[in-house]
């Protein structure tokens, strides 16, 4: 789970949005900050972003970079904290920000918020190094004895909330180590470099820190463990409340776990912090000792203002991880046998949890937050020991909500008490089956059709699986029955027509960061909402590749928002200028195209990064289309950038500067494919062996995986999706050996094809799941047709349960499957062009890909239903 979309799932019980906007639109009410409510004084601009108001003062400018001064406090001295800054900031003129409501600063606080930028709640910006250390001074002693949490990306100044850092004051970016765009400062050569931004401090080689904060600095230097009886191994886990840690006491050497509790941060939905939930972690083990399935308690202590908490280290693996070891539906099509040993071990490892959550009811306390990561099954997996206790709660207290949870697992709103329990093991039980029940977080009703799936799919009977459904829909309308049907996947064209409404029923044309809700990457760069991959432009793309009814609504509103870039927009193909100027022109708009196009054209474009979503190969594909159809000087401006772009590609590769990421998006695949384009055009085969390098260079960064696939390694994980999978790079050399035989690369398509056919994948989109695989198989004429039909029907099936309806009609989650996404890279228009590849008339494609390699052969049949 990506901790960080859990904060844009508050505004929205449908849809990722951004964490601001649970407040409304109409702007500050009564639950505000004053200083966000007053009026504004004269003399001074205010200029709301995101989860930040800024105040500054007119006819002042900013400078681009320098020491800022960030002020944090808990949710108790808030308003009075607020209110001094803010006062002092006006009296002396200084350029501020803050967050404006309560309720945004607990999301910035939150256990699981962004670890650097979590406590930042005012930042001051100094015009000047000499007005910065008389600020500092003035805030550290206007605010003496105030607490607030730590902010970890800072140097904090004594044992207050006045934090400081050296970084960028002005938006500007440039590409980080991964290649995509990040904050940028400058440095002493005019070079943009990254502004670090992380949970630790990291001040730029070439600044000297002013003399006054030498003291601070020796201060944050002598922090660390000294005194502590234990020698820190290996961390375990973060979060923004603290660290997990596996460690040595010295005094013994036996084995613990260290829990670790940051003061103020950390923040469970009741408010609580890292350190109390520590300590109700602490009684609630100490309520329970004696039982064979919680850990046993060692010693609470402090260290540097730090709360930590030593527990029985318990040996063995969370289920979580077992489960992702022995799940029998990674392969395509797996025995009976492995479905019904599955089926068994799920019981009785299920009926080992539920003996252990009953003793701690009967113990009198509610667990509270049961999920697969906070299981432990030991090695010869005969017990199971509960971990994380830190929401616990006497179970007396019947009406009391849980506070911390999982997704998968989260209880809904009418369960309290040791019901919250009850449903989590509800859940449990279908998601060591087929593990889906994050979906339960939007829609409960789909609880029935999981259960039905899994019994047939493991050759069990439902009956036992009942239970579990009645829990889960209690309270919802499939209490009752099933609701209205939507259609299938494969019920084509009814399916596209389906999805068509639901993504204009999802219409907000009258917003400005967006106009179809997708991702939450639509809030973190200008383009967001209006990009090809999360934004209107792919949308747009996708209802005009599969036939399905135009939008005119949207196209208007991208027009719009198209008349004026803001600083930091990006040039790229699938966040950026490029991939808008190049769906608008395949919409007909191609007078707006060519302006966009050649503001891309006049980019530094030597300075992105060299692939095929952000940089180079995206931007040089988009403009060779449009400088075709230019004409003048446009096509000569045009062409020359695209020239440009593909010899800077050429160089990252042949110069050894390859991407630290693999694929089609982001990897040296994605040059590949401009390559096999630029020879189709010129008839140079020395671009062809520059797309056989590229190819070369991301499948040695594959290895095999569940039934011998070739994946592509993604850290601790094996991929085999389009966007940064294996299934990318096959997409490629698809095209690349319709022009030059190679043994190797033969091999190789053929040993990626098993991973997109396996029985079960997790999430329904395009570049991160069922959608891209089936794209591809769609496509390929390297797959045997029958399996690839096989295939295409199971991936069919798998979309239809994956499916969560919007106001009716046919739409799908987005990454994580928390909230539903009608984009093209996570969401709905990715499900509708991948199944466009399957039955469109003309079959539909991702651009740059040539038109259908395979065959005759259409896949399943139109109109059928088909099953995971």
């Amino acid at each position: 789970m990506n901790p960080e979309y859990g904060a844009y799932c508050q505004a929205d019980g449908d849809f990722y949005d951004a964490p601001h906007r649970a407040h409304g639109t109409a702007g500050p009410d009564a639950s505000f900050f004053a200083p966000a409510r007053n009026p504004v004084p004269d003399g001074w601009e205010t200029h709301p972003g995101g989860d930040w108001l800024g105040f500054h003062p007119a006819g002042t400018e900013l400078p681009a970079q320098g020491w800022k001064i960030h002020v944090s406090a808990a949710a108790d001295n808030a308003p009075s904290v607020l209110r001094r800054v803010h006062d002092y900031c006006l009296t002396h003129r200084i350029p501020h920000k803050f967050v404006p409501a309560p309720r945004l600063l607990h999301v910035r606080n939150a256990k699981y918020a962004d670890r650097g930028g979590s406590g930042k709640f005012i930042t001051v910006y100094p015009l000047d190094d000499g007005s910065f250390q008389r600020i500092c001074e003035d805030l550290t002693a206007l605010l003496e004895g105030e607490h607030g949490p730590y902010v970890l990306s800072d140097l904090r100044l004594g044992e207050g909330p006045v934090h400081v850092r050296y970084g960028a004051f002005a938006a500007r970016y440039c590409l980080g180590a991964d290649g995509r765009p990040v904050p940028a400062i400058e440095n002493p050569d005019g070079v943009l470099v990254p502004d670090p931004r992380g949970p630790s401090l990291r001040t730029p080689a070439w600044v000297t820190p002013p003399a006054f904060l030498r003291p601070h600095l020796e201060a944050r230097a002598a922090l660390g463990t000294t005194g502590m009886p234990y020698e820190i191994q290996a961390a375990l886990h973060f979060s923004n409340g603290g660290g997990v840690y596996r460690a040595r006491d010295t005094r013994d050497g036996g084995t613990v776990v260290l829990k670790e509790a940051r003061p103020h941060a950390g923040l469970a939905a009741d408010g609580a912090d890292a350190v109390a939930r520590l300590e109700r972690e602490r009684a609630a083990l100490e309520q329970l000792a004696g039982l064979d399935c919680v850990p046993a308690v060692h010693e609470a202590f402090d260290i540097g203002g730090h709360h930590f908490l030593a527990l029985e280290h318990i040996q063995g693996h969370t289920l979580n991880t077992l489960l992702a070891r022995r799940f029998p539906l990674n392969v395509p099509e797996p025995s009976a046998e492995a479905a019904a040993e599955h089926a068994a071990w799920v019981a009785r490892i299920h009926g080992l949890v539920e003996a252990a959550v009953r003793r701690i009811h009967d113990r009198g306390l509610v667990f509270s937050d049961l999920h697969m990561n906070n299981i432990m099954v030991s090695e010869d997996e005969t017990r199971v020991v509960l971990l994380d206790f830190e929401a616990a709660f006497p179970a007396a207290d019947e009406n009391r909500r849980q506070t911390v949870a999982n997704p998968a697992f989260v209880a809904p709103a009418d369960r309290t008490g040791t019901g919250i329990d009850q449903y989590a093991l509800a859940c449990l039980r279908l998601a060591l089956l087929l593990p889906l029940t994050t979906l339960f977080f939007i829609d409960r009703g789909r609880a029935p059709r999981l259960a039905r799936d899994a019994a047939r799919l493991f050759g069990i009977d439902a009956a036992p699986l009942a239970s579990a459904v009645r829990e889960i829909v209690r309270g919802t309308p499939a209490e009752h029955g099933p609701g209205p049907e939507v259609p299938e996947p494969a019920d084509w064209p009814r399916s596209r027509d389906s999805m068509a409404r639901a993504i204009a029923a999802s219409l907000t044309p009258e917003r400005d960061d967006r106009c179809f809700p997708g991702d939450i990457a639509q809030f973190t760069t200008p383009a967001g909402g209006r990009n090809f991959g999360t934004g209107a432009a792919g949308v747009l793309y996708a209802l005009r590749e599969t036939g399905a009814p135009p939008c005119p609504e949207a196209e208007e509103w991208l027009l719009a928002r198209t008349k004026s870039t803001a600083p930091g927009t990006p040039p790229g193909f699938h966040d950026g200028l490029a991939g808008i100027a190049w769906t608008l022109h395949r919409l007909g708009h191609h007078d707006r195209a060519a302006e966009l196009a050649r503001l891309v054209a006049d980019q530094p474009l030597d300075r992105f990064s060299a692939d095929l979503h952000s940089g180079q190969a995206g931007i040089a594909l988009a403009l060779d289309d449009l400088a075709r159809d230019a004409s003048g000087r446009d096509a000569a401006v045009l062409r020359a950038a695209a020239d440009r772009c593909a010899g800077y590609a050429a160089r990252s590769l042949t110069e050894g500067r390859p991407s630290p990421r693999t694929g089609l998006l982001h990897g040296a695949t994605g040059l590949a494919l401009l390559f096999v384009r630029r020879y189709e055009t010129t008839g140079d085969p020395a671009l062809l062996d520059l797309a056989a390098a590229a190819l070369g260079r991301d499948l040695d960064r594959c290895k095999p995986g569940a039934g011998d696939a070739l994946l592509v390694v993604e850290g601790k994980r094996l991929m085999p999706y389009l966007g940064a999978g294996s299934a990318g790079i096959a997409l490629v050399l698809d095209e690349y050996l319709a022009h030059r035989p190679d043994e190797r690369f033969e091999a190789a398509r053929r040993a990626i094809a098993p991973g997109a056919g396996s029985a079960f994948y997790v999430q329904p989109g395009l570049y991160r799941g069922v959608a891209g695989l089936v794209l591809h198989l769609a496509r390929t004429p390297a797959v045997d047709p029958a399996e690839r039909d096989r295939a295409i029907a199971r991936h069919l099936g798998l979309l239809g349960l994956e499916a969560t309806p919007y106001q009716g009609e046919l739409a799908f989650p987005g990454e994580q499957l928390m909230r539903r996404s009608m984009d093209l890279a996570t969401g709905t228009a990715g499900v509708l062009l991948a199944l466009g590849a399957v039955f469109g008339d003309s079959p539909a494609t991702l651009p740059f890909l040539t038109p259908h390699r395979r065959g005759p052969q259409t896949g399943p049949t139109q109109g059928s239903r088909t099953t995971v």
